[in-house]
C-alpha cells in the first residue's frame, strides 16, 4: 500500500511523525494477515519497528507486507517501508517492522492456515520467525521472574540495585 505524506503527518521537526507511520504499519499488517488467514485479525504485538531513516513530508511511503511465520492462531507479518521522492525518482528503505496478528471470529481466536515454505528464503524467514517467538516467550518469562524479585526485595536491596545502575 502507498500513501503520500502530508503536513498532517509531520512531527515538530517537520519529518513524518512515527505515530502516523505506526498506524500505516498496523493497517498493512492487518491487510496482509487477514488476506492470509481469511479471517478478521487483531494486533497482538509490535515485535519491533526499526527506523532506519527519516521520511520527509511530500514523499510517497510504500509498505510491503508478507507473512513470515504462523503459529496456531497467529500470523507474524514483516513489513518493509520505503520512501520515494517523486521528482528525484529516488527510493529509500526507511523502516522494517514485525507485527503479530491473531485471527478472530466471534471474538475468539481461530486457527490459521499453515504457511507453505517453498523457497529457501521462505524457509529461512519461517525459522527466524519461530526463533523470534521462542525468544519473546523466554524474555517475557525472564522479565516476570525479575519483576517478582523486585517486588519481594527489601528497600535496602532496591537501593543497592539503584546504586549499581548509577555506576554503569
Amino acid at each position: 500500500m502507498s500513501e503520500i505524506m502530508t503536513p498532517n503527518d509531520a512531527n515538530f521537526l517537520g519529518k513524518v511523525f512515527g505515530g502516523s507511520l505506526l498506524a500505516l504499519i498496523d493497517l498493512c499488517a492487518y491487510t496482509t494477515a487477514a488476506r492470509f488467514a481469511g479471517e478478521a485479525c487483531v494486533t497482538a504485538s509490535f515485535d519491533r519497528v526499526d527506523f532506519h531513516e527519516a521520511i520527509e513530508v511530500g514523499e510517497v511511503v510504500t509498505l510491503e507486507g508478507f507473512v513470515s511465520f504462523v503459529g496456531r492462531t497467529s500470523v507474524e507479518v514483516t513489513i518493509e517501508v520505503f520512501a520515494e521522492h517523486i521528482f528525484k525518482r529516488t527510493k529509500r528503505h526507511t523502516n522494517t517492522a514485525r507485527v503479530t496478528m491473531v485471527a478472530i471470529r466471534d471474538d475468539r481466536p481461530v486457527e490459521v492456515p499453515r504457511l507453505l515454505c517453498e523457497t529457501r528464503d521462505d524457509k529461512i524467514r519461517f525459522l527466524e520467525g519461530r526463533l523470534r517467538r521462542e525468544l519473546r516467550t523466554k524474555q517475557r518469562e525472564e522479565r516476570a521472574r525479575i519483576a517478582q524479585q523486585f517486588t519481594q526485595a527489601t528497600d535496602e536491596e532496591l537501593d543497592g540495585l539503584l546504586a549499581q545502575q548509577n555506576l554503569s
